[in-house]
């Protein structure tokens, strides 16, 4: 078991975090104050993409800074879970990078189940201009009528009406749905409740113009709406396409979703350890800089101790993530169950931890917009829910662990 970075992964880490450094952090400081301070509100009709976002990604796309997180060498970088790992990692010291590199959430894990589960002909609709970039995704999953940490209470349904499928349900916190590149969804429902409890759902695709389709709002996360890509609530009224946007049969919705889950639950975690560095970062160089009884504030309160427990705490998380991340190439993500699960509670939490401490170093000015870490905060907090909560991922893991004493 080997950790190390590969020459090329060595190699792609230096030129991403350069580009970072060079051309996405000045950008990321202007965009993320205007953001917030945007008078759009949920009013998603009103959001607009920056065109100097569009401009950065085209000039990632032509320096081969593209397309990291897919396994296919022709298609995508051909990396493996393991060389991509840090890259993500260093996509999350920035609010907008990972957007840049067309390496973001929902788009990677949309595409990877295109490229893994789709038909020729959604690839070629669907797949290839998510990977040219020049559309963005939505997964319709969670659902606002029932606890959705449990997947099987979905209430969505399809059902067959010749050769045509009909979507009725509700979904939301469905991310990127508010963004105007956005043009299709991955919708996931019941399409055969007398089937086997993992074997009842299906995963259609969904173009967002299709009649019925309905944007009902979009969700604040701590009052902050995340414009432009926002997180929606959609009604899906009657909702007609054909049966050829099923995604690989009837029946292969859970297949699908642990495919799609478990490299994105690395991906999340990586990046949340990258904010983490970036949250620490800017905890230290505060600490440093700012004077209080006659002191510099590193040197009161017990500081240098947080620091210290924060470093052993983001080190251990990057050890377990890189090991899932081992596991999944080796042994595949059904075998590395446990590993996924103990990362997904591990990494949030500890990014939680780092912000909250930064905050604090920071004042009132670290629960403001002058600085990241409110925003930082909130994607921890969210995290904590996203892919399954804590509880479940717990739960999981001691199934596992108590499995062995059977």
């Amino acid at each position: 078991m080997d950790f190390s970075h590969s020459p090329r992964s060595q190699e792609l880490i230096d030129q991403v975090r350069a580009f970072i450094k060079d051309r996405i952090e000045p950008l990321d400081a202007e965009l993320l104050p205007a953001m917030l301070a945007s008078s759009n509100g949920g009013d998603w009709t009103k959001w607009q993409v920056d065109p100097r976002i569009e401009a950065l990604k085209a000039e990632a796309k032509e320096l081969g800074l593209w397309n990291f997180f897919l396994h296919d060498a022709e298609r995508g970088a051909g990396l493996s879970t393991l060389e991509y790992a840090p890259l993500a990692e260093e996509m999350g010291r920035s609010h907008i990078a990972a957007q840049i590199f067309n390496c973001s959430a929902p788009d990677t894990g949309n595409m990877e189940v295109l490229w893994k589960y789709g038909s020729d002909e959604q690839k070629q609709q669907w797949l290839e201009p998510l990977l040219e970039g020049k559309i963005r995704s939505v997964f319709f999953m969670t659902e606002p009528d029932v606890a959705s940490s449990d997947a099987t209470n979905m209430e969505a349904t399809i059902i067959e009406d010749g050769d045509d499928l009909i979507l009725n349900g509700k979904k939301w916190w469905s991310s990127g749905v508010g963004d105007p590149r956005c043009e299709i969804g991955i919708f996931m429902g019941v399409s055969n409740p007398e089937a086997a409890r993992h074997s009842q759902h299906s995963m259609v695709l969904v173009p967002m113009k299709t009649p019925g389709v309905v944007i009902k709002r979009m969700l604040p996360v701590f009052n902050a709406y995340d414009e432009p890509e926002g997180h929606g609530e959609v009604w899906f009224e009657n909702v007609r396409v054909p049966k050829t946007n099923m995604i690989l049969g009837a029946g292969r919705g859970f297949e699908i979703a642990q495919g799609r889950l478990g490299p994105g639950r690395i991906h999340h975690c990586m990046r949340a350890l990258g904010a983490a560095e970036k949250a620490l970062e800017l905890m230290i160089k505060r600490g440093k800089s700012r004077i209080a009884f006659g002191k510099p504030l590193i040197n009161l309160g017990g500081n240098q101790e947080r620091i210290a427990n924060l470093r052993i705490a983001i080190d251990q998380a990057r050890l377990l993530t890189l090991y899932a991340a081992w596991k999944i190439d080796n042994v595949g993500a059904l075998a590395a169950l446990t590993e996924i699960s103990a990362i997904k509670v591990v990494a949030p939490n500890v990014l939680q931890d780092v912000v909250d401490a930064a905050i604090q170093m920071h004042g009132g000015a670290g629960v403001s917009n002058d600085t990241p870490l409110a925003g930082m905060f909130a994607m921890a907090r969210v995290l904590r829910l996203a892919d399954g909560p804590d509880e479940v991922h717990r739960g999981l893991i001691a199934r596992m662990e108590l499995a062995k004493y059977k």
